[in-house]
């Protein structure tokens, strides 16, 4: 009998997500297996982080910790972080430049190419000890990951038989990419990290949920970055497990007094009389030639680009347990900004993370869901908000994003072999 076989039974359909699949450990032990370690592409760093000989970053692919470098031919490799003889960590901190690499523990030696390359005391002492004649130092190699690089952002699979990254993302998200990244060196600008008391899964579901933006952020509505009835849409791939959700200035549309009391209408937390000691803030630039002042992007299964306003960044998702995510952001600026567009990056990097004008309360959301089910493990989230399907859409007032993710997830998971839409 397999793990999947033993669970509860999951209802028909996208529209009921049971709340035990946050909660349970089975589950997070399958979702290491099949989703990190599994035929997925999971993001790592930035190339531009290892670019030079040696450099190197450690990462996660889910709870399994990586080590990716720029090898002395001048080509990228990744292989786990964990030392062939007992198991600790090969390299501590989080990056740097080295030209091999040695466990602190017995001293074991490794190339920044991932390969075995020293033994202390493995012909022993005067004779005695060591290793016996049979030990090959190139059968002990850490696993290494298959990578792949797209506009600056490299990913990574144990699995060797994963599809090539364009196949994975499909043609409208690696253009949505393109649209940020193409043409453009990134630069880091910042970096920080937060801790979520949630599921992981909860943040994926925030991220792909554009219903929530702009009642969930008064700051959005308060200064029109996004409202639902702006101009935008919906992106979900063929496979539902990657997305972009995306608005943009109308510059043609008229003032529409109808159009503005829809908020008020709702009597919802969506409008206020605050305003900005410093409302240069606001003040940004067309990022990329368009009127598109925010898009966010997943990839299936754990990783954001946003673009709001002209903040840009990254935002690498990672299981910590059941009811704990570790959130590592890095905010981008280009090698091609002109000293003017970069202080307007470093003032709109204020607008996310974890006291972000705009994103603070998506660290506290997640905690308020796995707070609240705590004793509901037989209960189940309603997702019906524009239907059923998991399928684009040009409106944003839909869950069609995170249908798609559980649609990607259940796939993936082999917890049901058709899902239907």
């Amino acid at each position: 009998m397999t793990a999947s076989s033993q669970l509860p039974t999951w209802p028909d359909g996208l529209t009921q997500v049971p709340y035990w699949v946050f909660q349970r450990e089975d589950i997070y032990a399958m979702e290491q297996e099949r989703l990190f370690r599994g035929p997925h592409w999971n993001y790592l760093c930035l190339e531009a982080e290892v670019a030079s000989t040696g450099q190197y970053r450690t990462s996660w692919l889910g709870d399994t910790p990586v080590i990716i470098s720029r090898g002395r031919d001048g080509e990228l490799y990744a292989f786990e972080n964990r030392c062939a003889h007992r198991g600790a960590l090969i390299a501590l901190d989080d990056r740097g430049t080295a030209t091999e690499f040695t466990c602190v523990y017995h001293a074991w030696t490794y190339s920044v190419e991932g390969e075995l390359t020293g033994v202390a005391f493995k012909d022993g002492i005067n004779g005695e000890g060591g290793m016996p004649e049979s030990f090959r130092m190139c059968e002990h190699w850490p696993r290494k990951l298959r990578l792949a690089v797209m506009h600056g952002l490299v990913f990574g699979s144990f699995d060797n038989e994963v599809e090539d990254i364009d196949d994975y993302l499909g043609e409208e998200i690696s253009g949505r990419i393109e649209r940020v990244l193409g043409g453009r060196t990134p630069v880091v600008i910042g970096r920080f990290t937060q801790m979520l008391p949630n599921n992981w899964k909860l943040y994926v579901e925030n991220t792909k949920d554009s219903y929530h933006a702009s009642i969930l952020h008064l700051f959005f509505t308060t200064f029109e970055l996004n409202k639902l009835n702006m101009r935008g849409g919906i992106i979900v791939s063929p496979g539902g497990g990657h997305h972009v959700s995306y608005s943009a200035i109308d510059r043609s549309a008229e003032p529409d007094a109808e159009r503005d009391a829809s908020y008020a209408r709702q009597k919802i937390r969506s409008e206020s009389g605050f305003q900005l000691a410093d409302p240069s803030l606001l003040d940004g630039f067309s990022e990329v030639g368009d009127d598109t002042t925010l898009q966010i992007l997943s990839t299936f299964p754990a990783f954001v680009l946003q673009q709001i306003q002209n903040s840009v960044a990254v935002r690498q998702i990672l299981p910590r347990g059941v009811g704990r995510t570790e959130l590592n952001w890095t905010l981008l600026g280009f090698a091609e900004d002109t000293p003017e567009q970069r202080r307007v990056r470093l003032k709109q990097a204020n607008l996310v993370g974890s006291a972000g004008y705009i994103s603070m309360e998506d660290g506290c959301v997640g905690g308020f869901v796995q707070r609240g089910v705590a004793g509901a493990a037989d209960q189940a989230a309603l997702l019906r908000m524009g239907g059923e399907s998991a399928e684009s859409s040009e409106s944003r007032v839909t869950e069609a994003s995170v249908r798609g993710f559980w649609k990607a997830y259940l796939a993936a998971m082999g917890m049901r072999s058709e899902v239907s839409v």
